[in-house]
């Protein structure tokens, strides 16, 4: 078996949670080495964040606290569009001296989509650094 990225995203309004919800039809039929290891949105009673916590996927209201997971996550899906947001994680990498852990913002998730070929993802109004 091959490595299993391990995957937290954050944001699950419009673009996360379609994101999210192709993820898991791509990791659960067609069984790709992805793990969705941790998830973070402000409402943490919305059905998207209410499911994922029944699987045992943490749930984080605060996007940043995912940083503490350090090493156990690989890629971090930033689908927020806040650019302070992304400031701070890549200030809390920093921090904690968490050289392994990247972070993806929105147009990685857009490129990702081209490639699912599923029409088209919903923009949100911020995208950049």
């Amino acid at each position: 078996m091959s490595h299993v990225v391990k995957v937290a995203l954050l944001g699950l309004g419009d673009v996360g949670e379609k994101f999210a919800e192709h993820f898991l039809e791509k990791i659960q039929e067609e069984h790709v080495n992805v793990e969705i290891v941790a998830v973070a949105h402000r409402n943490l009673e919305s059905p998207v964040a209410l499911g994922f916590s029944q699987s045992k996927v943490p749930v984080f209201q605060n996007a940043l606290d995912v940083v503490s997971m350090g090493a156990k996550v690989d890629i971090i899906f930033d689908l927020t569009g806040d650019p302070e947001l992304r400031r701070k994680l890549r200030t809390g990498l920093q921090e904690t001296h968490n050289q392994h852990t990247v972070i993806a913002p929105e147009v990685v998730a857009h490129l990702l989509w081209n490639f699912f070929g599923e029409g088209e993802l919903p923009h949100s109004s911020q995208t950049g650094y």
